[in-house]
């Protein structure tokens, strides 16, 4: 089994850097903290620190052991304030959203909850991978993505899919279209905002380019829903949004949506884990005939 105290001492030191700051910090005595850090790396098999001059510098067993740390910490203070909110009978939802997910969708989905003095809701963002991390870890209730995780017989994950939205071409006023110019007109005669190749949606825009056999002028490429919606703001070049992630500059005439590209949808998924004692509070934001079988 890990020792999790030797594991707290390792933490103290890297981050500090010397044996001497970390027992200093810590009140105890420094050959205290260098005998159970060495313990650490004798129950791992690895070292984690080499010697650069008067510091102690993390190895790259180091460093892998010092994100998981991190992580198993964070699990532990997460408990702790869980359990202080049940103390005042408070209910807590724990949600890991994508760092690119569109903000508005975020709000839409956990508007139910917001404002209630019953609930507290504790939002965190990363990559896909930490995220499903932290679910598996019991340090998230549900996981908002747009990219489906893949599934099969093995897999541990439950994946609804919870909306779909259109996909458009948007822009500044000043680059409206002639009447009857049409995607492609839009397509050929102005630059790109795009998301990044490596998601679905840009996926499904390259078909399109290559079906209609349009080679683009890109202005710009962004992996972050809201990055791509200050480019278009800034009129970089047309964007290809989903219109909600620009709906506020839509309603208010900066953004104009010049065409809907209909046959590309972005796909938002809640995935979650079969649990013995789900969240009641997901019940309330998740409807059960949408979970993908």
């Amino acid at each position: 089994m890990l020792n999790l105290h030797h594991l707290r001492l390792f933490r103290a030191v890297a981050r500090d850097g010397t044996l001497t700051g970390a027992a200093r910090a810590l009140n105890i005595s420094q050959s205290a903290v260098s005998t159970q850090v060495r313990a650490l790396e004798t129950a791992l098999g690895q070292d984690l620190f080499e010697r650069s001059g008067r510091s102690l510098v993390l190895t790259e067993a180091g460093r892998i052991a010092l994100d998981h740390a991190e992580e198993i910490f964070r699990t532990a203070e997460d408990l702790t304030a869980t359990l202080r909110s049940a103390e005042t009978r408070r209910k807590v939802l724990r949600v890991g959203a994508l760092a690119t997910l569109s903000r508005n969708f975020q709000m839409a989905f956990l508007k139910p909850l917001l404002g209630r003095d019953d609930v507290e809701v504790v939002l965190r963002s990363g990559s896909q991978d930490s995220l499903l991390r932290g679910l598996d870890a019991l340090a998230l209730d549900v996981v908002l993505t747009n990219l489906v995780p893949p599934r099969d017989a093995a897999s541990p994950y439950l994946v609804q899919r919870l909306d779909e939205q259109p996909v458009s071409l948007v822009g500044a006023p000043g680059r409206a279209p002639a009447p009857g110019a049409g995607i492609e007109g839009v397509l050929a005669s102005h630059p790109l905002i795009l998301p990044t190749p490596e998601t679905a949606l840009r996926a499904g825009f390259d078909a399109l380019l290559d079906r209609l056999g349009i080679v683009p002028r890109i202005a710009a490429e962004a992996d972050d829903m809201a990055m791509l919606r200050l480019l278009a703001r800034a009129d970089a070049g047309v964007a290809v949004i989903p219109p909600i992630v620009v709906d506020q500059e839509l309603r208010a005439g900066r953004l104009v949506e010049f065409a809907r590209l209909d046959e590309i949808r972005e796909t938002f998924c809640a995935v979650t884990m079969r649990r013995r004692n789900p969240n009641p509070l997901l019940a309330q934001l998740l409807s059960p005939s949408s979970a993908d079988s």
